[in-house]
């Protein structure tokens, strides 16, 4: 079983929860999801299945889109509503103009301080169990890009907002940082990725449905799958003949003539079936990650 699964992962469930609990209804060894949620936030959760998990790293990569709504007046120890109120300061008045410019001022790249409420590590230790017993670390700022950011609604003291950001971007900081642009503290209310790379929620399935149609006996969960190479479509093509497939396969370079293309690529064997992800040179194609078949083990 190989493909992805846009899973539309619901508040109050971990991403590990989701993905287990797909992992079960699939009855797939292998699987893995491509950029962790936390339970607060819901929306688009790519789930890789058997080889197309080759391809999470492009995914991981890939930029996401939140929609966000933030309390404004209140500061809390985990940066959203799940944690404990540590601060409370006034909210200036607030009109659209003013509230756009603020969300303006932090379109491209900016560093960005991560949360001690996190899965990163010091010293070998995870952020948030210091955090958990009280303890707080220096943490290095981290450069990041706001590709994009538009104001939704303002209903005073809360107000809305839509941000596409790189990898790495900790909406909860942002919601802070945009909070103390304005004057005032603040923290996440609401959290949902409405995208992620090239999926976005139009096509994303919730763990109720998947549960519900594998109960149906017209319904196959499989049907469900995207193809592997949908995870990663500005790759450029590069479609191989059987006896170079059986090379590549192998760990073998080939010779890669008349093609300007650099970089990675996928690959495709003469069937139209993806093979992996190759790395095209000046004149050689190399292998990268390659996908492993019944047919490619008989080798």
């Amino acid at each position: 079983m190989t493909g992805v699964l846009v899973l539309d992962k619901p508040t109050g469930m971990t991403s590990n929860g989701a993905l287990q609990a797909v992992r079960r209804l699939f009855g797939a060894r292998k699987a893995g999801h491509t950029g962790s949620l936390d339970p607060l936030a819901s929306g688009v959760l790519p789930i890789c299945f058997g080889e197309a998990t080759k391809l999470s790293g492009w995914l991981l990569e890939s930029r996401k889109t939140y929609e966000v709504s933030a309390r404004l007046g209140e500061r809390t120890d985990t940066a959203d509503s799940t944690g404990i109120v540590i601060e409370v300061r006034n909210v200036p008045d607030l009109d659209e103009e003013g509230v756009r410019g603020v969300l303006a001022g932090f379109r491209g790249p900016i560093d960005q301080v991560p949360p001690m409420y996190s899965a990163l590590k010091k010293d070998g230790r995870r952020l948030y169990e210091m955090a958990r017993k009280g303890q707080i670390v220096e943490r290095p700022p981290r450069r990041i890009t706001i590709h994009a950011i538009e104001l939704l609604s303002i209903s005073r003291p809360d107000i809305s907002f839509r941000v596409c950001c790189s990898k790495g971007t900790y909406v909860r900081t942002l919601v802070e940082d945009v909070a103390a642009a304005l004057g005032t503290v603040g923290h996440v209310t609401a959290l949902r990725r409405t995208a992620s790379g090239p999926f976005d929620i139009e096509n994303a399935v919730t763990p109720e449905q998947l549960q519900v149609e594998s109960l149906s006996s017209a319904a196959r969960l499989d049907d469900r799958l995207l193809p592997a190479d949908t995870a990663v479509p500005d790759l450029p093509a590069v479609v191989l003949e059987s006896e170079q497939v059986g090379k590549i396969r192998c760990g073998q370079r080939i010779a890669h003539v008349g093609n300007d293309v650099r970089g990675p690529v996928k690959l495709y064997g003469p069937d139209g079936e993806m093979v992996g992800i190759g790395e095209a040179e000046a004149d050689w194609l190399a292998p990268r990650r390659m996908f492993v078949t019944a047919d490619s083990e008989d080798r």
